[in-house]
């Protein structure tokens, strides 16, 4: 049972709580919806997929894509340190609100795990997926600091998408003003950074464009309603004149040696390939049972991976 609230904290001497039983419902529901598909079967590995390397996408309460990453250590850990705060990396977990991510995708590649061009690999795949990202999305911009390294567009592996927001709970979490106040308080964070650090990535700085106007879109669209106006559309606001090239990183930006900053392609990439796309649950039902909390680890490995 989650804590009661304000009552909660006057309740004469008692066995203390669990640290489990602390957090709101709202959260306590997305941990376990997050652990149950962690736990879920990968069939092409046959392993958990919390378990498994591969690629990730999150999606807003829209169906929005926000971000897509990648990992050669495992989903469990590096997702665990996006949407459950563990992150030692202050500045990317004020980059991505957790509690605008209502799904996410996995496209494990776990036969990929001792390859030995594995990275250059799952930089294709990453790289599929945020072009797909970027096509499906009406901003045609996402929330990544980091452009993925150019690479050629690869057929993407079998995916498995899953709500992470409890049934009951999604009318109050998705309702416009909550989402309003929650990306104003975002966008505020990362000015701070920017304002309090000065020297901070181009990457950073376009993040800051991108969720303004994910803000200016939904606070536009809640006055329309308010007005008895239809939405405005999303091509009100031309996000790409605003932020230029989302297809490849700003030259010099960044550290990573494979990053193509001229924007050429690189050649194609063999990649043992899933089958078609398929989806594990559905987009607003969880089709697996809640399991067993995923640990993540606690230390922060492979700085490299997005």
């Amino acid at each position: 049972m989650a804590s009661r609230g304000v009552a909660s904290y006057n309740e004469p001497d008692r066995t203390p709580p669990t640290k489990k039983s602390m957090p709101t419902r709202f959260v306590q529901g997305f941990r376990e919806l997050l652990a149950a598909a962690l736990v879920a079967n990968d069939p092409s590995s046959g392993k958990k997929l919390g378990s498994c390397i591969g690629v990730y996408a999150f999606y807003d309460y829209d169906g929005e894509p926000i971000y897509v990453g990648q990992t050669w250590e495992n989903f469990g850990t590096r997702i665990g340190r996006h949407l459950r705060g563990q992150r030692s990396d202050t500045l990317a977990y004020r980059i991505l609100d957790p509690f605008e991510v209502a799904d996410m995708e996995l496209f494990p590649v776990e036969e990929l795990r001792k390859d030995v061009d594995k990275k250059r690999k799952l930089d294709a795949i990453e790289y599929s997926v945020y072009l797909k990202a970027i096509a499906d999305s009406k901003y045609r911009a996402i929330l990544n600091e980091k452009i993925p390294p150019v690479s050629a567009s690869v057929e993407l592996p079998a995916s498995y998408r899953f709500t992470l927001v409890p049934k009951e709970l999604r009318e109050d979490r998705e309702h416009p003003d909550v989402r309003i106040a929650r990306r104003a308080e975002t966008l505020a964070r990362v000015a701070a950074v920017a304002h309090e650090r000065g020297e901070v990535s181009a990457g950073l700085r376009r993040v800051i464009v991108i969720q303004a106007v994910r803000l200016a879109d939904l606070a536009a669209a809640r006055l329309a309603y308010a007005e008895g106006r239809k939405r405005p559309s999303p091509d009100a606001i031309d996000v790409p004149a605003l932020v230029g090239n989302v297809m490849v990183e700003f030259a010099g930006e960044g550290d990573d040696d494979d990053q193509d900053t001229g924007g050429a392609a690189k050649p194609a990439v063999d990649v043992v390939h899933g089958s078609p796309r398929i989806s594990v649950g559905s987009e607003r039902q969880h089709a697996h049972p809640v399991a067993q909390d995923v640990k993540p680890a606690d230390d922060l490995a492979n700085a490299d991976e997005r």
